[in-house]
């Protein structure tokens, strides 16, 4: 089984992605335009042709999957995310840091990347297109926090 978090975005999926996909070393394999909808797609006008109706990210053996929304058909898009966050882990601190530093260019933030009680290096952060993450190192075996 495979459990992948699903992105809402309002005409900023494919931007998102692209970015995505540059930081985590990624590869979209589906970026389907609501203009190029199958005939009889109630979705037609002008404004939402160049907005996905679906996103595909792989990276790595894993996946984020994305789409455009509106209000009318996602009554909630527009709020802040809330609930959740795209979290993501490595045992590479320097990994890390490059993935928190690069996710946070534009955005916002939460914790600073820093070391934790359970951790050599955490933070958590909003991306300039309102999606939450949280980026976590693994401690190895032997690994102690420094503080006392």
């Amino acid at each position: 089984m495979k459990i992948v978090t699903s992105l809402s975005f309002q005409g900023q999926c494919r931007e998102a992605f692209e970015f995505y996909a540059k930081v985590l070393g990624g590869k979209i394999t589906a970026a389907y335009p609501y203009g190029e909808a199958p005939p009889g797609m109630p979705i037609t006008g002008e404004k939402y042709k160049t907005w996905l109706m679906h996103c595909w990210l792989d990276v790595g053996d894993q996946a984020l999957m994305g789409a455009d929304m509106d209000v009318a058909w996602a009554p909630n898009v527009d709020k802040p995310k809330n609930g959740f966050d795209v979290t993501l882990h490595t045992d590479d601190i320097a990994e890390a840091r490059r993935w928190f530093d690069q996710l946070a260019e534009g955005g916002r933030p939460v914790m600073p990347f820093a070391e934790t009680f359970w951790s050599p290096g955490y933070g958590s952060l909003v991306d300039r297109f309102g999606v939450p993450w949280m980026v976590n190192t693994v401690p190895s075996a032997d690994w102690k926090p420094s503080q006392g």
